[in-house]
């Protein structure tokens, strides 16, 4: 990643259907994609959407959240992390990843690899995403909006970092992570916060689940225990987060 302007933030295309407008943006080279309701207003909230580790911008599952967002008035925005997407891995990415198949196919423990190349993942998408929120909120279409932060699995690995050094965001729904390279920044984060757990996680025991949870020093805090594995997170935990975002980015 290069330095990034937030003057140099660029409009590649503008579409709009059933009632959600849909504009690709690039900012250096980073790819993005930003949501609204058809009419919304300067000062709509906006939240930011983070992807889990092997989608992109466009994955059904940031679309889907867009989809609900906007339904309820909200904008959303989701960038391509580094190495997903269009934008190429480095070969030390292509080394992290294909140890961590190896050790996935081997049925051993993926923690400490997860947690080392998210960690890295994060130092160059912390700046990225401060980057594209400063440009947006230079548009004056979108203007002074309040912010929010929905990241799972990677994008809680690079969301507690960024929810820690970016003061404009107000509320942020996080889960489904380790807590070894994490706990220092959550310390730091006092803003609402709703946390998914999935209590029968095969990779990530609840113990360290939890242990992220309490590490928050947010005084309003909830956590969102349910049984299943790590990828049966249930769908109506989406609906409960966009409920939070509207109770904390509203009024």
């Amino acid at each position: 990643m290069t330095d990034l302007n937030p003057a140099d933030l660029r409009l590649v295309s503008h579409t709009t259907s059933d009632g959600v407008t849909t504009r690709e943006l690039v900012l250096g080279d980073v790819t993005a994609v930003l949501w609204a309701p058809e009419h919304a207003a300067p000062g709509t909230p906006l939240v930011l959407l983070g992807h889990g580790g092997g989608q992109h911008r466009h994955h059904l599952a940031m679309s889907g959240r867009a989809r609900l967002l906007s339904d309820v008035g909200l904008r959303a925005v989701a960038l391509d992390i580094d190495g997903h997407g269009p934008r190429p891995r480095t070969p030390d990415d292509e080394q992290d990843v294909a140890v961590l198949h190896a050790a996935m196919r081997a049925g051993e423990p993926i923690g400490a690899i997860v947690e080392r190349y998210n960690a890295e993942l994060a130092r160059r998408t912390v700046p990225e995403w401060r980057a594209l929120l400063a440009g947006l909120l230079a548009v004056p279409e979108i203007g002074s909006a309040p912010v929010g932060y929905w990241g799972l699995t990677l994008s809680t690995a690079i969301g507690v970092p960024l929810v820690a050094a970016e003061p404009l965001i107000r509320a942020a729904v996080f889960g489904l992570f380790w807590p070894s390279t994490l706990v220092e920044a959550a310390r730091r984060i006092t803003v609402p916060i709703e946390f998914d757990l999935q209590w029968d996680d095969e990779h990530i025991p609840r113990e360290d689940g939890l242990a992220l949870f309490d590490a928050f020093a947010s005084t309003e805090k909830s956590l969102h225990v349910n049984a299943g594995k790590h990828m049966e997170l249930p769908r109506f935990e989406a609906a409960s987060a966009v409920r939070f975002f509207q109770r904390h980015l509203r009024g």
